[in-house]
């Protein structure tokens, strides 16, 4: 009945497992008493990581998880914790650091595992870039700095050959001015970079994967340049890449090649090397300067990206509970007599914490090591088949319904003698126990793991603002009041450490104390009797046996060995901050602060001494029960058991636990202190530092002061610190290293002086003008012009662009007086004026006194760092030690001749026209001008008739509307000059020429004039025998000059030329007075000279302090004159010869009379009294027509509708066939 009970219990158990089999879901059934779970767990994931699908993403390899929670369950305890595959259900590995044993785990346990993700490529696909350019530049012919031109140089930029030297002999020539220069580089560069923006996101490139083609946020991307690669590399021939000058732009060179990836500073902007080999000119450009060239090449790229991302949550966590522990244990004699038998009990304990002892069971086996020694049957009855041995009895339950497999061992002896019995029930009473204590012996110090990077791999940089797209190439030049930025490469942390492995021993000593049981014989004497036959019968009687008790005490030692690691030194160290010097920088020095920058964490735990690192195992009690020490017939000796003992102390004594220092960096164990046996856990290393980002040490936008003077090739210094961070053991203070290699910063403010100056050509009345010089006109505004733009040097940023950010002032010097346009300021002559930096023009205007001639405008723009004491270059100061560009132009100062008309006519019919009555001689101020218009064009204010030619219809009485001027009536008239026509060689000049048209104003005609005189008849104006000369009185009645006018003349005259007049000014004024009343010669009928004797001054009599004012008086003049032709004239065509007609008189028939005779003069001024070399032109300047700018007519219509076609320089239409004789009824010549 108790076994069906047995047998019923089992059954109902085994219902109720199955059952819950079938209702957990959940759960994983893994044999009788055991259930396994699936358990949650978390990572201490990045906020970069990508959660997707309930995967996550993430750039690191390796990630570790939040303290495990496993929760507890009723009755049982955790015996396994695993990682399984999530797919496959596959059980991967336990989880480290776990024991078993626990009923629950919580977060306080602390119990995390690593876990390395699941490594994917991922691909992002036809990114590409918007096109690069690198540019060659050659120099001109006359730059020895730059080969004269016979070798290229590379552009600023990422390159790898910077010049052509070795790789142009071949290229073909050019010839430049003698010189023959390569045509273009011929160079291979393999290693050039372009920048690549990653416009394509990246996914998941694995086919085997379910989770192929799915998007991986970048955060989750490795940035790992190892783990970054380039493929499928196509150059871009399609599309136009933009010109940086202005041109059309062109298309990649056709020898381009894509490379691998070069680096980068986030995945937004991946650098790739390419090649290209620069064997054309395709795109070019010739500077001003012979041989100066500049040749680009096109580069443009699809590019697809690789790199890999690690996915995690692919693994399940799987806890297993279990009923408790099970275990078997055998106890008994470990001694048996030889022949002897004793039975040994196996004790099982279950999972559910029940003991049964069992000899014999379905389930329960027995064995022995050496058979040969002793025996053990089913039951676990052991016999002793030698009489001396050991052997080791096993005993095995296995039972797979409850989940039951266990063993033991346990080692037994035969012994000698019947006392090695069961319980001693042979009445051994020998036997004893001992222990052993133990001591932890020092360690000493052998093997070490050491690890080092105390070396930061600092570099640093200083350049132009913006990072990656950098406007200039500080190496060559950057202006003032352009920012730089400062940025600072280094390892991320710094350390050395050192792990020592201490190895010692743990030194057992032992002390039993045995009790021996001694057994020997006592021959005992023959019991004598006397038999019935009287014999002395002796019988022998059996021996006697002695028993006796011995003890002995033993002492003893054995060791075992241990080794654990300690810390000898460890230090790490972050980053405190940077600092970088240079000239350029704001006060010569920035600091850099670390941005978006973690120091590293360090946290240890360090104990010297050894006992904190061993735990010794207890050796518990040593027991021994000896066999009987058997004799003969003599009390035998105690054996010497110490081997035994020994034996016996040591099998029972484990090996030591020991535990090392611990060390834990960025959350990362290198030294685990974890409890383990006789030999600590080698330590791993620090891993190798990174280089942090390109944000963490940075800065930009520092502004270069417009303090600095320029300065080539400015040293850098700079030095990086880093902090020791806490956790540190033995040693370790704060590091500083200088920053080698940062370059050099060349500051040269540029300016440029490309100026120029109105050339009023216009205006300019010379005979033989200076086209090389600009004309300056005087009394007439002229406009220079400053640019801010032009050409500079080839350098990044700098080219032919506009330079007013860096002008502090621009400024032109005149060496003649000037005022402002509005003619609000004057500006004496040698100053240097200043002209607003963003004014393009600046108007001034030529005073009147100045005197004409060459002179040079100078020009110059100064940089806003130039210093007081500057040097300076022509154009443009491409030379850095040059703070200022000059120009320097060539002008001609020119003066003016003009409002030449008619002032009075001796004409009767005339006479009112110029007086207010008849016979009087104040004048009505009416006089004939050449048109309508002033000396510059613009409305004079006299209206018709008072216009050049005097012809018919001119009288302004339109009774005399049919009236013309005869011959041999004189007119008079005057003129006016600007300029330095104020001495006593100086004249106008006028040359008649005369015309001839009918009344019809057809057949114009040049003629020849003849005329009588008493002494010869027929005598040609122009001729020989031409000598009549005419004169004049400048001060006479009818000329009405004011008086004081001359007065005022004489007066200036005498001041400009006192030193050459020996008498008094007054005495000379007084001459001069006297003079003007005089008749001065000024001509002939062909041939008019207009001396000084008849010109007045009418110049400004109000000038500026430190002017002459008799130079400013007499720099306009005023030059009187008049004409006449005979009264009786003979007029025929141009080169009729009178001499080959016979037979004619005054009524000839080809004479011409029915028409009008035209005066024409051409007026030009004459300059220290060279006539052959005129100076200005009135009318024929090869420039300008001074006749037809003050709005002379190319014909006129009479008033009865005839029209006459005139020729500039035309005064007077006379009556061909009238006369002054009629008038009088008398002859004569005038």
């Amino acid at each position: 009945m108790k076994r069906m009970r047995l047998l019923s219990k089992v059954i109902l158990t085994v219902f109720i497992i199955n059952l819950l089999c079938i209702s957990l879901n959940s759960l994983y059934i893994s044999a009788s008493g055991e259930i396994r779970e699936e358990i949650d767990y978390e990572f201490n994931a990045g906020s970069d990581d990508y959660v997707y699908g309930g995967y996550i993403f993430s750039d690191k390899s390796s990630l570790e998880t939040k303290p495990m929670v496993i929760p507890s369950k009723p009755g049982k305890v955790i015996k396994k914790i695993e990682w399984a595959d999530k797919s496959t259900k596959q059980v991967l590995r336990t989880v480290s650091g776990f024991k078993s044993g626990k009923t629950k785990i919580d977060i306080n346990d602390g119990l995390k595992d690593t876990l390395q993700g699941t490594k994917l490529k991922v691909t992002s696909k036809d990114n590409g870039n918007f096109g690069s350019i690198y540019y060659w530049d050659r120099w001109s012919i006359n730059d020895p700095a730059n080969w004269d031109g016979k070798h290229w140089r590379a552009g600023a930029g990422r390159v790898s050959v910077a010049d052509s030297r070795g790789c142009d002999a071949n290229v073909p020539k050019e010839n430049i001015q003698g010189h023959l220069l390569p045509k273009y580089p011929g160079c291979t560069d393999p290693n050039l970079e372009a920048d690549i923006p990653r416009t394509s996101p990246f996914y998941i490139n694995d086919p085997t994967d379910s989770m192929n083609l799915i998007w991986i946020k970048d955060g989750a991307i490795s940035k790992i340049k190892k783990d970054i690669s380039a493929s499928n590399v196509r150059i871009d021939d399609n599309n136009i890449i933009p010109d940086l000058h202005n041109g059309p732009g062109g298309y990649t060179d056709p020898s381009t090649v894509g490379g691998e990836v070069a680096g980068l500073a986030d995945l937004s902007i991946i650098t790739i090397y390419f090649k290209q080999t620069f064997n054309n000119d395709t795109y070019n450009k010739y500077w001003a300067n012979p041989g100066a060239k500049q040749v680009w090449y096109f580069s443009k790229f699809f590019v697809d990206f690789n790199s890999v991302t690690y996915r995690y949550k692919d693994k399940l966590l799987i806890a297993t509970y279990a009923d408790g522990t099970s275990g078997l244990e055998i106890t008994g004699n470990k001694c048996v007599a030889p022949g002897g038998t004793t039975q040994l009990v196996a004790k099982l304990t279950k999972v559910d914490g029940t003991t049964w002892e069992l000899k014999n069971h379905a389930k329960l086996t027995w064995t022995s090591s050496n058979a040969s020694v002793m025996t053990i049957n089913n039951s676990g009855l052991v016999t002793a088949v030698a009489s001396t041995g050991t052997s080791t009895i096993t005993a095995r339950f296995a039972d797979s319904t409850q989940a039951l497999d266990e063993k033991a061992d346990f080692s037994m002896t035969v012994g000698t003698g019947s006392s090695c019995t069961d319980d001693n029930n042979g009445g051994n009473p020998g036997g004893g126990t001992g222990q052993c204590k133990y001591t932890i012996a020092a360690p000493s110090s052998g093997s070490t793991v050491t690890g080092n990077k105390m070396n930061p791999d600092v570099t640093g940089m200083i350049k132009a603002d913006n990072r990656g797209n950098e406007k200039f190439d500080v190496l060559r030049g950057i202006p003032t009041s352009e920012n730089l930025y400062a940025n600072v490469f280094a390892n991320q942390y710094l350390f050395q450490h050192t792990f020592a492995k201490m190895s010692g021993k743990v030194n057992y000593q032992c002390q039993v104390e045995v009790t021996y049981a001694l057994e020997w014989k006592q021959k005992q004497p023959d019991v004598c009797t006397t038999n019935k036959q009287g014999q002395r019968v002796c019988t022998p009687q059996p021996d006697l046996t002695m028993r006796d008790t011995e003890s002995k005490t033993y002492s003893f030692s054995f060791q075992r060995d241990y080794s654990y690691w300690q810390i000898n030194n460890i230090e790490v160290y972050g980053i405190q901050r940077a600092s970088m010097n240079n000239y350029a920088l704001p006060n010569g020095t920035v600091t850099l602060q670390p941005s978006g920058y973690s120091a590293p964490s360090l946290s240890t735990d360090h104990n010297s001494d050894a006992s904190a690192h061993v735990k010794p195992k207890d050796s518990g009690t040593i027991s021994f029960t000896p066999a009987t020490v058997p004799g003969m017939y003599t009390r035998p000796s105690v054996p010497n058991d110490e081997s035994q003992l020994k034996s016996r102390a040591e099998s029972q004594t484990g090996e030591p636990e020991v535990r090392n220092d611990l060390v834990t960096f960025n959350g990362t164990t290198i030294m685990s202190n974890s409890w383990t046996t006789k030999h600590g856990t080698t330590p791993g290393n620090i891993p190798s530092p990174t280089i942090i980002g390109q944000n963490v040490l940075y800065r930009s936008g520092m502004l270069i002061s417009s303090k600095l003077v320029n300065a080539a090739n400015t040293p850098s210094s700079g030095t990086i610190y880093y902090n020791l961070v806490p956790g540190n053991i033995n040693g370790g203070s704060d590091k500083q290293f200088s920053i080698n290699g940062i370059n050099t910063v060349t500051v040269h403010t540029p300016v440029v002086n490309y100026s120029s100056i109105t050339d009023d050509r216009e205006y300019n009345q010379k005979t033989t003008p200076n086209y090389i010089r600009a004309a300056l006109i005087l009394e007439r505004p002229f406009t220079v012009r400053m640019p801010t733009n032009g050409q500079h040097v080839n350098y990044p940023g700098y080219g032919d662009r506009d330079y007013a950010k860096y002008f502090r002032m621009k400024q032109v010097w005149f060496p003649f007086d000037v005022y402002t346009a509005d003619r609000s300021r004057f500006i004496p002559k040698r100053t240097w004026t200043d002209i607003p930096v963003n004014q393009l023009d600046t108007t001034f205007f030529l005073p009147v006194w100045v005197d004409e001639g060459d002179y040079s405008v100078l020009y110059r723009t100064i940089a806003e760092n130039a210093p007081d004491s500057f040097t300076h270059q022509p154009t443009a100061n491409t030379n850095w030690e040059n703070h200022v560009a000059t120009h320097e132009i060539a002008v001609e100062v020119i003066g003016r001749v003009y409002d030449f008309h008619v002032t009075d006519i001796m004409d009767f019919n005339w006479e009112t026209v110029f007086r207010k009555q008849k016979g009087s001689s104040e004048p009505t101020g009416n006089s004939y001008w050449v048109g309508s218009k002033g000396i510059d064009g613009d409305a004079r204010g006299n209206a018709f008739p008072y216009e050049l030619p005097v012809r018919k219809g001119s009288h302004p009485d339109s009774s005399y509307k049919n009236v013309a001027v005869k011959t041999g009536y004189a007119f008079k008239f005057d003129l006016k000059t600007k300029g330095n026509m104020f001495g006593s060689g100086d004249g106008i000049h006028l040359k008649p020429t005369f015309y001839f048209t009918d009344s019809k104003g057809q057949k114009r005609q040049e003629v020849d004039v003849y005329y009588h005189t008493d002494e010869r008849k027929f005598i040609r104006i122009g001729s020989a025998e031409d000598k009549v000369r005419r004169s004049m009185e400048l001060n006479a009645r009818l000329r009405n000059v004011p008086e004081q006018r001359i007065l005022d003349a004489a007066g200036a005259f005498y001041e400009l030329f006192a030193s050459s007049i020996s008498t008094s000014r007054q005495a000379y004024i007084e001459e001069w007075a006297r003079a003007a009343k005089k008749p001065t010669t000024i001509g002939s009928y062909s041939d008019l000279f207009l001396p000084y004797h008849v010109r007045t001054f009418m110049g400004p009599t109000s000038v500026p302090t430190g002017v002459s004012k008799a130079r400013a008086y007499s720099s306009i003049q005023q030059w009187y004159g008049e004409y006449n032709l005979p009264a009786k004239l003979y007029i025929v065509p141009k080169g009729f010869d009178l001499s080959k007609q016979f037979s004619f008189n005054d009524k000839a028939p080809f004479f011409l009379r029915d028409g009008f005779l035209i005066v024409n003069v051409d007026i030009e001024t004459v300059r220290d009294g060279q006539k052959g070399k005129p100076h200005l032109q009135y009318i024929k300047a090869p420039l300008t027509n001074q006749w037809k700018r003050e709005g002379s007519h190319p014909q006129f219509t009479d008033p009865y509708g005839v029209t006459f076609r005139l020729k500039d320089g035309d005064v007077m239409f006379y009556r061909a066939d009238q006369s002054s004789v009629d008038d009088f009824g008398v002859t004569g010549t005038h």
